[in-house]
């Protein structure tokens, strides 16, 4: 078991009291002892002794905490804000990649009049993960509210159907989709209310959703019917999650009936619907939001009901 930080100092606080009157040999005898039971190395340990030797109550002391060095001040994060906000949002890195064109583009049409160079050349040196950092006070008021999860695992068939993972998927070749159902309770998974079914090619990105009744077997499978006429070009595949509203007989038959590969992502691995999942909120949530809808009127992105 490691020892913590402050037993390493209590044993070295035990062998300061033999520092100043040892001879070299003995230093050397205490340096050793101490990196063998602590794991320091000799320059730290060396250090260590020495800083109790001219202040016994160092090792009673918390270390002060060090003020944390500012590099990029309110300038640079109120254009790295502006910048984020004219791309829609993204991600750090997404955002750090493509940030020297953004910053061009704005300069050429005259968004950036007032800009110090100097803040244009810090932001350009700032790395994602700070990025991210200086977004998050940003990006608190874009989310409205947390959608609850409404897959229950369908164990009819699950065997039956291959699963399929992140990384095995081919992005070249159209028509492979992924599939996914967004409920729309509005924080109240009670009673009945609407969903989305969100259909996303994986090779192009092409997304198509429509709006179903309820998650039942036969609903979901007509949906898919009609997202199926809408895409432009032939579904080979479709991929789902192993909810019971896709692992089911009437799903199976629409794939059969239409040579159509069914396959499934392994249970609590979202990643595996990563496409699917991104458009989840791109698409649907940004465009609907988390309310309720519960009654028969049209959701406001004019999708049909069923």
């Amino acid at each position: 078991m490691e020892l913590t930080m402050a037993a390493r100092r209590a044993i070295t606080q035990a062998q300061v009291a033999k520092w100043p009157k040892a001879t070299r040999a003995e230093k050397t005898e205490i340096l050793d002892a101490v990196c063998q039971v602590t794991g320091w190395h000799r320059d730290h340990a060396r250090k260590a002794i020495r800083t109790l030797v001219a202040d016994p109550g160092a090792a009673s002391r918390p270390r002060k905490r060090r003020a944390p060095a500012r590099t990029y001040d309110d300038d640079v994060t109120a254009l790295l804000v502006q910048c984020w906000s004219a791309l829609d949002g993204p991600a750090g890195k997404r955002l750090h990649a493509v940030l020297p064109e953004v910053v061009a583009n704005m300069a050429r049409h005259g968004r950036l009049t007032g800009v110090d160079d100097g803040v244009v050349d810090q932001l350009l040196g700032m790395s994602a993960a700070t990025m991210d950092r200086r977004l998050a006070p940003a990006r608190q008021g874009l989310v409205a509210g947390k959608g609850i999860s409404h897959t229950r695992p369908g164990s009819m068939l699950k065997s039956s159907i291959p699963l399929k993972t992140w990384a095995e998927w081919n992005d070249t070749e159209p028509g492979f989709i992924q599939i996914d159902l967004v409920g729309h309770e509005g924080g109240d998974n009670n009673g009945d209310f609407h969903y989305s079914l969100d259909a996303t090619d994986v090779a192009t990105g092409w997304t198509e959703t429509i709006t179903v009744r309820s998650k039942g077997e036969r609903i979901v499978a007509a949906g898919l019917e009609q997202l199926w006429l809408r895409f432009p070009f032939h579904i080979a595949g479709v991929h789902s999650d192993n909810g019971s509203e896709f692992i089911n007989h009437h799903l199976r038959r629409w794939c059969e009936t239409r040579q159509v590969t069914l396959t499934r992502g392994r249970a609590s691995h979202s990643n595996d619907q990563a496409h699917v999942e991104q458009k989840n909120w791109s698409v649907v949530r940004r465009t609907v939001g988390y309310y309720r809808y519960d009654t028969l009127k049209r959701p406001r992105f004019d999708a049909a009901s069923l």
